[in-house]
């Protein structure tokens, strides 16, 4: 049996992409929880480049970053397949992923924002990207981005989705308005209420109260 195992932080939208696919997969593994302030000398090791989580270590061999990591897993563990086999369809499944990975920039400018107008407008750049996510990513009304099964876009955008969600009850805001991604919350319900993503997403008012003492940290060192 393969020895795997996943270093990165429970909390982290990143990390759940990995455990997600993971246990899509049936894949036992070996959780290691950093320590966002005092990281593990072996994942240091593993990754000396961006000295970030997730890591995943198979048979001692290290893989960094969490979509290089998705499709690694795709391909040494085929069942339960996360990418189309046609190559067009492929390359757009990438397209997109690569384009919820560059929200992610988004989102986290609009909750540094430090006055009431640069959130709004931030607020109003994210609505603008969600749309097309509504409109052109989510068009065809199928359950998933892959049809009836989870597909490696679902996996990515429901990594951002979270994100927002738990932020949206952190700072008290509404992002992700029914009435304006009825889309995007019929699909995000479809994902998050399959059992497999159940059972392995941690629970909202934990996340939230978690980050929140998180980020006060986070302050407080920088004001130290």
């Amino acid at each position: 049996m393969a020895d795997i195992k996943l270093h990165g932080f429970w909390y982290s939208p990143f990390t759940l992409r990995v455990v997600w696919t993971l246990n899509l997969k049936g894949i036992p593994y070996e959780n290691i929880e950093e320590d966002r302030f005092n990281k593990s000398p072996q994942l240091l090791q593993y990754n000396p480049v961006h000295k970030k989580t997730p890591v995943l270590v198979h048979d001692g061999k290290p893989i960094c970053e969490s979509m290089v990591i998705v499709e690694y897993i795709d391909e040494i563990w085929p069942q339960s397949s996360l990418l189309p086999v046609d190559p067009y369809d492929r390359a757009q499944a990438r397209f997109w992923v690569k384009y919820v990975d560059e929200l992610f920039s988004g989102i986290a400018a609009h909750f540094r924002s430090k006055s009431g107008q640069e959130r709004e407008k931030a607020k109003e750049n994210i609505w603008e990207q969600l749309i097309v996510i509504e409109d052109q990513c989510l068009g065809d009304q199928k359950k998933f981005y892959g049809g009836d099964t989870i597909n490696i876009v679902d996996i990515a955008l429901a990594s951002f989705v979270n994100f927002i969600a738990v932020h949206e009850d952190m700072f008290e805001v509404k992002i992700l308005q029914t009435e304006k991604f009825p889309r995007l919350h019929l699909w995000f319900n479809n994902f998050k209420n399959v059992p497999v993503i159940k059972e392995n997403t941690p629970g909202q008012e934990k996340l939230v109260a978690f980050l929140k003492g998180l980020r006060e940290k986070m302050f407080a060192l920088a004001s130290s």
